[in-house]
């Protein structure tokens, strides 16, 4: 499959207050946009999204977040990825963003369909199972891994389907779904450059952002 250009890199992790993943993804959306941000939790990356002139909306399924986005002035209401996405119409918003939160729905792939039914175009980022201290975690360690972007342990976490860059990757292919940019993140939020293999993105990305569209047919 053929790579698109990866966004210029954004370090350190964080900038101007916002986290580097959010920056790559708002950085993918075009102003005067209608967004649907599925899983907004704290309402951060909608606050980007409005400050750059995009018409955002969210859904998160904890209270406490929910209260938090409309105490700050956003459009947010309580769901489930896995199940409230089928209440929406069809292309009813131009960008349908899942930010972390793929690995914490019940069914990725539906819920995939769905945000590329709801949005002409979807942002999908999350953590990479396959990210090498992940891997060396399991080798050396023998137990589940834990980073800073996956604290809890296996017990006590809301992750149920990790998945790796690759196996997303081959989701798309999969489900017919094009993939118009590609960017995996290294753990300093540096881009890990495009002219690596994905084997090389699987390895050292510890997390992969996705503007995806819908695939032509078969």
């Amino acid at each position: 499959m053929q790579q698109t250009l990866p966004l210029p890199g954004i370090a350190p992790e964080r900038t101007g207050g916002y986290r580097t993943d959010h920056l790559l993804v708002a950085d993918m959306v075009r102003p005067g946009s209608r967004v649907l941000d599925v899983g907004c939790g704290d309402g951060e990356l909608l606050q980007l999204l409005e400050s750059r002139g995009i018409d955002g909306r969210g859904i998160e399924l904890s209270r406490e977040g929910v209260n938090g986005c409309v105490a700050k002035g956003l459009a947010v209401v309580q769901g489930d990825a896995d199940t409230d996405l089928v209440n929406y119409p069809d292309d009813a918003f131009d960008y349908v963003i899942l930010s972390q939160t793929l690995q914490a729905t019940r069914q990725p792939k539906v819920v995939l369909e769905n945000l590329l039914r709801i949005g002409q175009r979807a942002i999908v980022s999350f953590p990479n199972f396959g990210f090498w201290r992940m891997r060396l975690q399991l080798l050396i360690g023998g137990h589940m891994p834990r980073t800073e972007n996956l604290p809890a342990s296996w017990y006590d976490t809301s992750n149920i389907h990790f998945c790796t860059i690759k196996d997303f990757v081959q989701l798309c292919e999969e489900i017919n779904v094009k993939m118009e940019r590609a960017v995996a993140l290294d753990l300093y939020g540096r881009p890990v450059p495009l002219n690596l293999p994905w084997w090389v993105w699987n390895m050292f990305g510890e997390q992969g952002v996705f503007l995806l569209s819908r695939g032509g047919g078969k």
